[in-house]
């Protein structure tokens, strides 16, 4: 008799500490390796049952919630689709970690995480690699062209604890930028609304609008060029796009920015050997009154965008 090799219907029972989080982040932690795409479709399908009823993507799940997950072939799972060398990056940029928290720098190019026609990104990394981790989830998120430190819970109570203190403003989140232009004389504070998919030339855009989401950013000049400005940034609130936006508003659009920046300026940066955006999240802070600490990360300016500044310094 030929064995039945059809995968099963799985049954979970949520505990406390997987309480509080949507249940499509639950299902891409929980099934991993299947696209994005897949998991949506199954919870708009109603293949995905929570407590025998059906579920919206942003429903919260509750501790004692029991879900029906439908059978998912081996095939749809996609095993090994993120690469060696990836995940072997990764474990060299690793910036900090203890029981219930990591930071890592992440890399200009790589994703925060799978979806849009991408395999993987730096959250399926770390989970491949890292195959016996119960917990692995992003706390915070990073345009996939910039770089610097990216905060990962280990624990569901982290992942919390860090989303509310980043909704107090609470945690302090500096970027490293260099800009069109000399901008030693301010504005230096953007105090402007934001809003998301304004369409441009069939592009999805992030435009200054009133009746968007309001929006602060505080830049500080560190050092002129003659044809650009080292900034810092610090943000006040973590719009999508903001510092990029914010900086094009006051008339100090980012290098290499092939969205929000200038053409002409981007191609002067690139006869310097600029060949990505300059915007680098080089520290995170935050106080830990839990254990009695302030954890504050750096990290440090990549070497192609030092390699920038020093041409910039010796024209």
């Amino acid at each position: 008799m030929e064995k039945d090799n059809r995968p099963a219907v799985q049954w979970v029972e949520v505990n406390a500490e997987q309480a509080g989080q949507r249940i499509d982040n639950f299902l891409l932690c929980h099934l991993k390796g299947v696209p994005r795409s897949r998991i949506y479709r199954i919870l708009r399908k109603g293949e995905v049952r929570v407590n025998r009823g059906r579920a919206r993507p942003d429903y919260r799940l509750q501790a004692g919630d029991r879900l029906r997950i439908p059978p998912l072939r081996l095939s749809e799972r996609r095993p090994g689709q993120v690469p060696a060398q990836v995940q072997a990056g990764l474990a060299d940029k690793v910036l900090y970690e203890d029981e219930r928290l990591l930071i890592v720098d992440k890399p200009a190019g790589l994703a925060v995480h799978g979806g849009s026609g991408l395999a993987f990104g730096v959250i399926e990394a770390l989970r491949a690699q890292r195959p016996g981790a119960p917990f692995l989830e992003l706390v915070h998120r990073l345009d996939r062209d910039t770089s610097g430190c990216l905060m990962i819970a280990k624990k569901r109570s982290e992942l919390r604890r860090l989303h509310a203190l980043l909704r107090e403003g609470r945690v302090t989140k500096r970027y490293l930028l260099l800009a069109r232009g000399d901008w030693s004389q301010g504005p230096w504070r953007i105090d402007a609304p934001l809003r998301k998919n304004q369409l441009r030339g069939g592009e999805r855009m992030v435009r200054v609008d009133a009746a968007g989401k309001a929006s602060r950013t505080r830049f500080s000049f560190l050092q002129g060029y003659q044809v650009a400005s080292l900034m810092e940034a610090e943000l006040g609130t973590g719009r999508t796009h903001q510092i990029r936006v914010h900086a094009a508003h006051a008339g100090h659009p980012l290098a290499g920015d092939d969205k929000y920046g200038d053409a002409d300026f981007n191609r002067r940066l690139q006869s310097l050997g600029l060949r990505r955006l300059f915007l680098h999240a080089h520290l995170l802070a935050f106080d830990d009154p839990e254990r009695d600490r302030h954890i504050e990360v750096s990290a440090p300016l990549p070497d192609e965008l030092r390699a920038v500044l020093d041409r910039l310094e010796r024209r």
